[in-house]
């Protein structure tokens, strides 16, 4: 761009025209922290052997044991966000996932037959294929 065309259309601007502009960006900087919270979860669901045991809120701190054909897998939730903490699986896959902090996120102990999802919010994928 020429500088002396924004030099011209630079010293249109009027001092109401600044306060103008700085306003306008500060409410979409707001606007944009306030209200676009599209991944955050408000649940965890449990299940075990494909059936859902527990339907979980985010807001408190809580522990959940599950049981299963190889033992008891211990979930805990914290506030906005879930993970498995123990399962009696050989390979420890879903412990392993850690924090779980996005909607449709998914810790799946395949072989004790437990999985944690959270929901709500907006999940990054429509559905999961294999």
């Amino acid at each position: 761009m020429n500088r002396g065309r924004v030099a011209e259309w630079a010293a249109l601007l009027r001092p109401g025209d600044f306060a103008t502009l700085v306003a306008a960006v500060a409410v979409c900087v707001l606007a944009a922290l306030l209200l676009w919270r599209g991944g955050a979860p408000d649940k965890a669901i449990v299940r075990a052997g494909g059936k859902v045991v527990g339907q979980y809120g985010l807001a408190r701190a809580q522990v959940v044991e599950v049981p299963g054909p190889l033992g008891v897998t211990r979930i805990e939730i914290e506030p906005g966000r879930a993970r498995v903490a123990a399962d009696p699986g050989p390979r420890q896959y879903c412990v392993r996932q850690g924090w779980l902090t996005r909607a449709g996120s998914v810790a799946i102990c395949a072989p004790n037959e437990v999985s944690l999802s959270l929901s709500g919010g907006t999940a990054d994928y429509d559905s999961l294929n294999y």
